[in-house]
C-alpha cells in the first residue's frame, strides 16, 4: 500500500526490458571511459607511464561502447532511452569525476580492478535476461572482455610502463604515502604517546583516583590532537615540498595524536586504581614498540635505534610522571 504511495526512484534491474539493458550497458561503458581518463589526468604530472595506461583502457571501453551503440540501432533504432546506474535498484555506482582527484597511484589501480569485476558482474547478469541470440552473444563476449581487462592492464603496463619505469612509479607512489600519511602520523602518535605519559601518570598517582585521571588523559589527547593536527596542516601547504594534501596530513597527525594519547587514558574507565595503572603500563608498552616498528618499517631507521630513543624515552618519560605524582 505505501509503495504505491511513495514513488519509486529506482527500478530492480529484473525489470529492464532488452532496449534499456542495452541502453543501460552504453551509459555504463561511457562513464567508465570517462572515469579512466579522469584516472589518467590526475596521474599525468606524476606517472605519465600509468596515465597512458588508463588512456589506451579508456579507448578499449570506448570500443565497448561502440558495440553496444551498434547493436541497439539494428534492434531498437536510433533514441537510445537515458538510464544509467543511479537509476537501478542495488546496481553499483561510481563516485563522481571530482571526488576521484589526488588518489595514490595504487588506490587507482585498485579502484580500476574493482569496477572490472562489477562490469564482468553486469554483462553476466545481463546475458540471462535476454534472449536475442546476437545480443546474447555480445553481451558474453563483454563479459569476457572485462574479465579480461586485468590482463589487458598488464600488457598496456608493459608497453607504456618499461619494468624500471614501474619499479620508479611504484617507489614514488610508496614515498608518497610516507610524505602525506605516514610522517605525520609517526610524528602524531610519538607526540600523544609520549607527551601525554607525563600528566597521565602523574595525575594517576598524585591523586589515586581513576576517573579523574581518565579526564586528564582525554582532554590533554583531545587537545594534542587538534594542536597537532591544525599546525601539521597549517605550517606547509605542500605545494613545494610534495608532502601531498596539508588537510590528509593534519588529520593523520591529529588523529594518531589522539590515538596516542587515549590508549593509556582509557584503562583508567577501569575503577580499581593498579588494575588500571597496570594496564596502562601495558598499553604503553606496546605503543612505544609500536612506534619503533614504525620507523624501522617506513623511514628506514635502524631497529636498535629506534628502540633505544623511544622506548628508552618513553620510559624516562613514564618515569618522571610517576615520581612526579608521588612527590
Amino acid at each position: 500500500m505505501f509503495s504505491r504511495l511513495l514513488p519509486q526512484s529506482r527500478r530492480p534491474f529484473s525489470s529492464l526490458s532488452e532496449e534499456e539493458i542495452l541502453a543501460l550497458a552504453i551509459a555504463s561503458e561511457e562513464e567508465d571511459a570517462r572515469i579512466y581518463l579522469a584516472y589518467a589526468d590526475g596521474l599525468r604530472d606524476r606517472y605519465p607511464g600509468s596515465a597512458k595506461v588508463f588512456e589506451d583502457m579508456a579507448e578499449v571501453e570506448q570500443t565497448h561502447k561502440n558495440m553496444l551503440i551498434g547493436m541497439f540501432q539494428s534492434r531498437f533504432g536510433e533514441r537510445i532511452p537515458l538510464i544509467r546506474r543511479e537509476h537501478v535498484r542495488g546496481f553499483y555506482q561510481r563516485k563522481p569525476d571530482w571526488l576521484r582527484k589526488n588518489l595514490s597511484l595504487e588506490a587507482v589501480r585498485m579502484q580500476a580492478e574493482m569496477m572490472e569485476e562489477q562490469a564482468a558482474r553486469f554483462y553476466r547478469e545481463a546475458t540471462t535476461r535476454v534472449s536475442d541470440a546476437s545480443t546474447r552473444q555480445l553481451l558474453g563476449d563483454l563479459a569476457l572482455a572485462e574479465e579480461g581487462h586485468g590482463d589487458i592492464a598488464r600488457m598496456l603496463e608493459g608497453k607504456h610502463v618499461p619494468e624500471d619505469t614501474l619499479k620508479q612509479e611504484n617507489e614514488d607512489a610508496r614515498r608518497q604515502f610516507i610524505l602525506t600519511y605516514v610522517q605525520p602520523g609517526l610524528a602524531g602518535l610519538m607526540d600523544g604517546s609520549v607527551s601525554t605519559l607525563a600528566p597521565i601518570f602523574a595525575a594517576a598517582f598524585a591523586t589515586g583516583n581513576t576517573w579523574s585521571t581518565f579526564l586528564i588523559g582525554l582532554s590533554a589527547s583531545v587537545g594534542a590532537g587538534i594542536s597537532m593536527g591544525f599546525t601539521e596542516a597549517a605550517h606547509d601547504d605542500g605545494k613545494i615540498s610534495g608532502r601531498g594534501s596539508p588537510v590528509k596530513r593534519g588529520l593523520a597527525s591529529g588523529i594518531m595524536t589522539a590515538l596516542g594519547g587515549l590508549g593509556h587514558a582509557l584503562p583508567y574507565l577501569i575503577p580499581h586504581f593498579w588494575t588500571a595503572t597496570a594496564i596502562a603500563a601495558i598499553v604503553v608498552f606496546f605503543e612505544l614498540w609500536a612506534i619503533a616498528f614504525i620507523q624501522n618499517r617506513y623511514m628506514e631507521t635502524p631497529f636498535m635505534r629506534a628502540v633505544f630513543q623511544v622506548v628508552f624515552g618513553g620510559a624516562l618519560v613514564l618515569a618522571a610522571g610517576i615520581l612526579i605524582g608521588n612527590g
